[in-house]
Order: structure tokens, then sequence, then C-alpha cells
């Protein structure tokens, strides 16, 4: 199957309505991708169909979680663009702003961007960082995390930042140490004023481990201490 084939089977299996104008805009920043990490180290998956497959397909699962249209949305870690640049390519109206703490990824977001003529301002900084500047903090509607950090360290990177009612939806592989990994995260989302409504597993063929986005909704303020610093954070998770 092709790039496009992939991703429109994919897509067609969840109920995503996808558009031709969508697709040509994965496929493009999928070139992007490939091209700029001849010279920078941005991705182990290198082959077209594989980025279709491992990439794509795994971030626009969120799509079917809840309803991002008018939600302010941040994607916290997001790397060279996931899952930011699969759903704002899947939705260039879409309001995510993508934020990591390497300034050479952020470049390459806002270089792809022009190219593809999506709007995006993407922050470089570090997540217990950013929450200091003012009117950030618990102001979004949806922040989204993937591959970033073990579920007890990325709550507390990510819940501060989610409104009352707000979202919080990492993306996590499905096996033994992942549902280990969420019993060892359940009380820090409780001490940050989450709780966990649930779990959405999904299969992507070709992929042999199955995944999973956790539903975590912020149902109570988060303490003011919080975030810590990140050496703290790590070397005392919740």
């Amino acid at each position: 199957m092709t790039f496009c084939e992939i991703i429109e089977a994919g897509c067609r299996e969840w109920g995503l309505p996808v558009t031709r104008e969508a697709l040509d805009r994965m496929e493009r920043f999928s070139d992007l991708l490939i091209e700029k990490n001849r010279v920078m180290n941005l991705t182990a998956v290198t082959e077209p169909e594989e980025i279709a497959l491992r990439h794509m397909l795994d971030c626009l699962f969120l799509l079917t979680c809840t309803d991002f249209t008018g939600k302010n949305v941040l994607d916290i870690g997001c790397g060279p663009g996931f899952p930011t640049m699969p759903l704002k390519c899947y939705d260039p109206k879409l309001n995510i702003t993508p934020l990591d703490s390497t300034a050479k990824r952020i470049r390459f977001l806002e270089e792809s961007c022009r190219d593809l003529g999506i709007p995006i301002t993407p922050v470089t900084g570090r997540a217990e960082e950013f929450i200091q500047k003012k009117g950030v903090r618990e102001s979004y509607d949806i922040v989204v995390s993937r591959a970033v950090a073990p579920l007890n360290v990325l709550a507390e990177l990510c819940l501060p930042y989610v409104k009352i009612g707000g979202y919080f939806l990492p993306l996590k592989t499905k096996n033994d140490a992942g549902d280990q990994e969420l019993e060892q995260g359940r009380s820090a989302i409780r001490a940050l004023g989450g709780k966990l409504e649930g779990t959405k597993e999904y299969a992507i063929r070709g992929v042999d481990a199955p995944h999973q986005v956790l539903i975590i909704r912020k149902a109570a303020p988060c303490p003011g201490q919080y975030p810590r610093r990140f050496a703290r954070i790590s070397a005392n998770p919740l």
C-alpha cells in the first residue's frame, strides 16, 4: 500500500473522514521529514510507509477520543511534530501549540508549516518553565503528549496546563509495561487534580504492539507547587 492508501485505510477503520488535501499535506510533511532527517536526527523511522503507520496514524487516533474543534490544544514534547503535524495536516484550523525544548526541532516545524501553508505558533522551551508564563497555567482544553516520559513524570509536566473540565491525552503502548506504568501513575494523576476516566485501545495493521490513549479529565485545580524542577520530578516522581 502507498503512504496515502495506508492513511485512508486506517482513517476509514476508525470512522475518520479524510480529504485528498489532508492526505497531500501529510505526504508532503513526510517528505520534508525524510529530507531533513538526512542532516538532522529527527526520527528513526525513515520509510514513507512506516511513517504513515507509526507516526501519522498513531497520532490521528487522538481525533477519535474527543472533539478537537475550537479547542485550545498544547502538545508537550512535540519532537519533530508528533502529534501536532498529523493533526494540523488533517485540519489546519485546529489550534495546536507545539512545545519542545530543542530549538532545531521547532525550527523544522516552522519551516515545514511555511512550506505547507499551515498556520502555527510553536514554542521553544521546557514544560516546567513555560508554565511560568502569564496566562498559560490551566488554560488549555486539551494537552497531548507522545513518547516523552513515564506517566508519573509526564502527568506533572502536563496536567498543570489543563483547565478544569479539560483533558490530558497521553499516547502509550498497551502491554504489561504500559499497564504497570499506568498503575504507578495513578497517584500522580490524583495529586495533580486529574481523574482517569478510561482508556481507548487501538491497533495499527502492520505494527506489532497495540496502543492506547489514556483519557484523563482535569477534575480539580492543580496545587500551585507543581510542576517542580525537572531534576526533582525525575528523582522523586509523585
